[in-house]
């Protein structure tokens, strides 16, 4: 097993001191163990290098009768791998996320304001063109991510606006929204947009399984954004679909791409499905609804996408945006932060067991700071880079996530169980409570497992059943 170099000093910006956890390098953390930093915040961080990072060993199902556990905690254990019995090699490249949210033009975490297509009265756009942030970061990126990627790679597109000579506030920020009304010549021009960005996506082999009608519609509409933004009512995004947006999808050659709606908190839910999906010409052009996890305090799941899903089984339930340390009263970064990752699971336990067909982090890496964000609107990520010093931190999210890469897509315990491709059932249980919790797993066909949850940890079973 190789042996991490030594860790070097903490951020000399930072007034916390750092030292390595009690625990030091945990060496059951996979191929090569985490070099574990502690920034006093209640739990470690993994440093990586240009040199070194930690990895894990190639998933390998034990063969019947056994199962492999692999184990995060926030006391330092890190997706540690056991085996164990049930009573009676090809290398992993990682986490394996398939999902990624691909923003259309400029978001706050851009260092500037920018659209496609600023040539006021170009509604044909024959001046829309890619900026430099598409053609030397994201394709690129897209690129290297889809070339190591296991299985292709799901991309959806969101934008946050359109550019100002279509607004009626004449502002990418704050309260605003599209002029005219739908079927005129500025909405036919903002649907128009998203079939330029798809081609020219495409020129550079990459194409996209889904777009959204348009990140956080009620920013522009019902408040005041400081930051990117365009409003929609539910009855205005229902006709700019039903005339502008879903005929220009299917007139196109991306008429395969499906089209998701809302893309905003789901306390607007179910009224804003109510008033769009009961549309059969809007409706004909959906194929789901998009959710973010700001406001879930405000809205009981049962009440918003349990109902939802019974009311338009049909359509999809999709988490598109979370991210932790986004409110005014949090710190912005925590390294080590347990508590984050934990909700994190939390999240993606309880939307996976209320039809929710996938989840999607806002930033997967962000500076010490919490950004780049040219609004200073920062928040925390699963990997935290130190450019000063060429490190970044895996942060206890980040293992939290990697706990879900092993499916296909009341009590202190809370769990949910998937059925593999390969025919291997997973387990992902979270303890959230600050106390040992006993339990026990039983399959009819493969025995019982006597397991024990420890405090703040997150474990995933594997096993095979008998042929």
């Amino acid at each position: 097993m190789l042996t991490p170099p030594s860790a070097p000093e903490c951020p000399s910006a930072s007034s916390e001191r750092c030292s390595r956890g009690a625990m030091g390098l945990s060496s059951a953390a996979g191929g090569r163990p985490c070099d574990a930093k502690d920034f006093g915040h209640g739990s470690l961080v993994c440093a990586c290098s240009a040199t070194y990072c930690d990895t894990l060993d190639p998933l390998v199902l034990p063969a019947p009768g056994s199962y492999v556990k692999y184990e995060s905690s926030k006391a330092g254990k890190r997706l540690e791998r056991s085996e164990g019995s049930f009573q009676h090699n090809t290398k992993s490249p990682g986490i394996e996320y398939n999902l990624v949210r691909v923003p259309m033009a400029s978001t706050d975490f851009s260092v500037r304001l920018y659209t496609y297509a600023d040539a006021e009265g170009d509604f044909e756009l024959r001046h829309f063109n890619l900026t430099e942030e598409d053609t030397h970061m994201k394709i690129p990126i897209l690129q290297a991510a889809q070339a190591v990627a296991k299985r292709p790679l799901s991309l959806y597109a969101s934008p946050w606006t359109s550019p100002v000579w279509m607004k009626t506030n004449g502002a990418m920020t704050g309260r605003g929204t599209l002029k005219g009304s739908p079927g005129d010549k500025y909405h036919r021009a903002w649907a128009k947009y998203f079939i330029r960005f798809l081609d020219e996506y495409a020129k550079h082999n990459l194409t996209f399984w889904a777009v959204t009608a348009g990140n956080e519609p009620t920013a522009g509409e019902i408040v005041f954004y400081p930051f990117q933004c365009l409003g929609f009512s539910p009855e205005h995004q229902r006709d700019f679909i039903a005339q502008d947006l879903g005929p220009a999808l299917a007139n196109s050659s991306h008429r395969h791409v499906q089209l998701i709606i809302l893309d905003d908190q789901r306390v607007m839910l179910p009224y804003w499905a109510e008033v769009v999906l009961k549309d059969p010409v809007a409706a004909s052009y959906i194929s789901g609804i998009g959710i973010h996890w700001y406001l879930d305090f405000l809205a009981p799941i049962d009440l918003t996408l349990s109902i939802t899903h019974h009311l338009f089984p049909d359509y999809f339930l999709l988490s598109t945006e979370a991210s932790t340390g986004s409110y005014f009263w949090e710190p912005r970064v925590v390294l080590g932060g347990w508590d984050r990752g934990s909700k994190y699971s939390h999240s993606i336990l309880t939307n996976l067991n209320n039809y929710v067909t996938g989840w999607t982090d806002w930033n997967l890496a962000l500076d010490m700071e919490g950004g780049p964000n040219w609004s200073k609107n920062y928040v925390d990520s699963p990997v935290i880079v130190d450019s000063s010093k060429d490190i970044f931190y895996k942060q206890p999210m980040f293992y939290h996530l990697g706990h879900f890469r092993f499916h296909p897509r009341g009590l202190t315990l809370e769990h949910s169980a998937f059925l593999r491709p390969d025919g291997a059932i997973v387990l992902v249980v979270l303890n959230r409570s600050p106390t040992d919790v006993s339990f026990g797993i039983s399959d009819p066909r493969a025995g019982f497992i006597e397991a024990v949850a420890p405090s703040d940890s997150i474990q995933t079973f594997l096993w095979k059943q008998p042929a």
